[in-house]
């Protein structure tokens, strides 16, 4: 019986702990860098699924799993976070392109690596086209206040002047070649076809999207882009 009462009374005793430690309050861990990248990354599915204006900073914050506080403590407002995304946007092609290491490539080599690459791209972020097309639709209103992409950019046209410039020295392109006419010829190759590509797939009874002609297309990008600047 002692023994049996001796147990009760530690059991009684284990039950109020566990009450008391439930009512205490857990502690937070907290990760500002973990918690910026996570309201980002909800941002960027928001404005590319809906665009800036259709896109609500409550749903941006249910996605991130946090509250509008957070993002306005972070990114100040809407149009803060809008640019935030569209700066880490650009950054994620800009930073891959560096790893490209034009300078140490073959000219013509180098520009079909830039012109698969950017191809490439497109395919596998999506949100990337839907942002620029949306920031288009607002004449480039917000991209406008950003310190950070001009510089981005900077660094990729002196890169690709440098591989037209090698090429024209070993006598394969032209003199003179604009570096800014030779990216846009990529990206607006790509930039369409994606854009288009369920309508045109329509019109032309031919599925654009199949492995098969998404590849064919990456080709003829580099075909063109060379074929441009060949002399």
């Amino acid at each position: 019986m002692a023994a049996r009462a001796r147990q009760q009374t530690e059991n009684k005793a284990q039950m109020d702990a566990d009450k008391g430690a439930e009512k205490r309050p857990k502690k937070v861990s907290r990760n500002p860098q973990r918690t910026h990248a996570t309201i980002l990354d909800a941002a960027t599915e928001e404005f590319a699924a809906h665009g800036f204006g259709g896109a609500r900073v409550d749903a941006i914050a249910a996605r991130a799993q946090t509250n509008k506080r957070m993002l306005y403590h972070y990114f100040g407002d809407k149009e803060g976070l809008y640019l935030a995304v569209l700066e880490a946007t650009y950054a994620t092609i800009r930073n891959a392109e560096k790893q490209l290491d034009l300078a140490r490539r073959h000219p013509e080599e180098g520009m079909r690596e830039l012109a698969l690459f950017t191809w490439r791209h497109f395919l596998a972020h999506p949100e990337f086209l839907s942002l620029l097309a949306t920031e288009n639709l607002h004449q480039a209103h917000y991209l406008r206040r950003s310190e950070k992409v001009s510089v981005m950019h900077s660094h990729l046209i002196d890169e690709l002047s440098d591989v037209l410039r090698r090429g024209e020295a070993l006598g394969i392109f032209r003199p003179a070649v604009d570096p800014i006419s030779v990216y846009l010829t990529i990206a607006a190759l790509g930039f369409f076809y994606l854009s288009n590509r369920h309508t045109l797939s329509t019109i032309f009874a031919r599925k654009l999207t199949a492995p098969d002609a998404l590849n064919a297309w990456g080709e003829h990008i580099v075909a063109v882009t060379l074929a441009s600047i060949r002399v």
